[in-house]
């Protein structure tokens, strides 16, 4: 009879950790003269996932961890969501806090969003969380929580729930301030009911701020955005170290999964580094999409061990759901894997491929041609797929340089540009063993022609699965000004405007009531 009297108790605590633009190599356990002791314990304790993957950019990440989707089957396979753009995650995507509400978690985020606003609905409470408290945006000021998207166009940006918080307007640096709430969100839960917990620091993505008191071990490095970089990642480490104690401390920790995951590359103009890999936050290159992550747990089985399978950010979506005891529809096309058997007990990955990404917007490179491609695939176009052990690149993948650990040098950037390789040299297709050369020194292209057909196949192959890119231009009414000082939704007149062309008013009014029970 035992084991059924704590039968509630067995659907785990989730607590899913997203750093913002943490570099590669910005982690103590990768080499890093940064100090981040909390995150290397929790790591040597659990599962360093040492071949896992994200997206570029910030929105993307995002999408992927939410949805289980690649972006091209989201619509957002062009860039980020822009403050003034109306547009987000498309409300006919199921995310994962609606289908672990469905199994009786209590859903709660904290942090940044940056999946869209424009209307109510795209709101995170309207996508499946209990409670929100964070910002909107994809950046902003970390004590004042304001943001400036364009000269004039500035906005306050914290929000609880639906509404902006005013009353927390105390200039609390964010990463504490987040990491208070955690805390109440902990203490007035009942830790025999599962919780998901999604806290998604703005840490350490620019602007550069940081707490004084934590520049203390780094006023050696010469270059200042380095160790303000520094300075902000200490803090975000001691932030986990308090998340940590506060599931110990409320009862949740011996039935909880800690995963902890970048959202891509790092900035190295903004301070991050990802060296020794190739390129930056925002290119298809291995320092853009290679992650640092790890998951931590009592109920790992595999304590202590490095995971080298092939892991990706989509995963997340059928592993904790599967984890939860949740149904995943069948109709839902998944591009995630569920995984937890290869990280808890060291199985191979279901995962042999990747598509990193296909987009048809981003700018085409100058020399791409079908005839690059073998007549299969368009070069110009930007893409990237991952298939075992090789990986290939076409268009034009962005920023590719190695660029060294700066923490000594004041050059700053431009100095890195001055030695740049010009690598576009008329080159719009790559091909890397990853396994063999993880730092993409060697292209094969020319080596393997008939593996680059393979690959090129396989990228037409998905992108016949694609959905129309979603970048629509801006939007004047988005103006914070016109909306009492608060980015916010904004997109409220139209709708009835233009349901308004096609019915009577009497008819609209019903049709908005069906669709809010929808």
């Amino acid at each position: 009879e035992q084991p059924r009297a704590g039968a509630p108790a067995s659907q785990p605590h989730i607590v899913f950790i997203l750093a913002d633009d943490q570099g590669f190599r910005d982690v103590g356990y990768h080499g890093s003269e940064i100090r981040t002791p909390t995150l290397d314990k929790l790591a040597a304790e659990g599962v360093k996932l040492e071949n896992y993957y994200v997206q570029p950019m910030c929105t993307p990440s995002r999408s992927q961890f939410i949805t289980g989707k690649y972006q091209i089957h989201t619509g957002l396979q062009h860039s980020i969501i822009r403050p003034t753009q109306p547009n987000c995650l498309p409300l006919d995507n199921v995310t994962l806090p609606q289908k672990l509400k469905e199994v009786g978690y209590s859903t709660h985020m904290v942090g940044k969003w940056h999946l869209g606003f424009y209307r109510k609905e795209c709101m995170p409470t309207q996508r499946g969380f209990d409670t929100f408290f964070g910002s909107l945006l994809g950046s902003g000021d970390y004590y004042t929580h304001f943001k400036c998207d364009s000269p004039g166009i500035c906005g306050y940006d914290l929000y609880e729930n639906d509404n902006a918080a005013w009353d927390h307007d105390n200039g609390i640096y964010s990463t504490q301030m987040y990491t208070q709430k955690v805390q109440q969100i902990l203490a007035s839960h009942n830790p025999r009911k599962p919780i998901f917990l999604y806290i998604a620091y703005q840490a350490v993505h620019s602007p550069l701020q940081a707490p004084g008191k934590y520049f203390e071990h780094y006023r050696s490095i010469n270059n200042i955005n380095r160790r303000r970089y520094a300075a902000m990642l200490a803090c975000l480490d001691e932030a986990i170290n308090n998340v940590t104690l506060a599931l110990k401390k409320y009862g949740y920790y011996d039935n909880s999964i800690i995963i902890y995951s970048s959202d891509n590359g790092g900035q190295p103009t903004a301070g991050g580094s990802n060296w020794p890999l190739r390129g930056s936050k925002g290119t298809y290159w291995e320092g853009g999409i290679r992650a640092v992550g790890f998951v931590h747990s009592p109920l790992l089985k595999n304590k202590g061990s490095v995971c080298k399978e092939l892991v990706h950010i989509t995963d997340w979506f059928p592993t904790l759901i599967t984890l939860a005891e949740g149904q995943i529809d069948e109709d839902i096309q998944l591009d995630g894997y569920d995984i937890w058997e290869t990280i808890s007990e060291g199985r191979r990955s279901p995962r042999v491929d990747i598509l990193h990404n296909i987009d048809p917007i981003y700018t085409k490179a100058k020399n791409g041609s079908w005839a690059a491609g073998y007549g299969i695939w368009n070069t110009a176009i930007q893409s990237a797929i991952r298939v075992n052990h090789w990986k290939l690149l076409t268009g034009n993948p962005g920023y590719s340089d190695w660029v060294p650990p700066q923490a000594f040098s004041n050059a700053g950037p431009n100095r890195w540009h001055n030695e740049r390789v010009s690598w576009s040299a008329g080159k719009t297709v790559w091909l890397f063993n990853i396994t063999a050369d993880p730092y993409e020194r060697v292209d094969l292209s020319a080596r393997y022609p008939h593996v680059v057909k393979e690959l090129l196949q396989r990228l037409s192959q998905f992108n016949k699965t694609a959905v129309p890119v979603r970048y629509p231009p801006k939007d004047p009414r988005s103006n914070p000004k016109l909306n009492g000082g608060v980015w916010g939704p904004w997109f409220k007149e139209d709708e009835k405007k233009k349901k308004g062309d096609k019915n009577k008013s009497a008819n609209k009014q019903k049709k908005k009531n069906k669709k809010k029970a929808n």
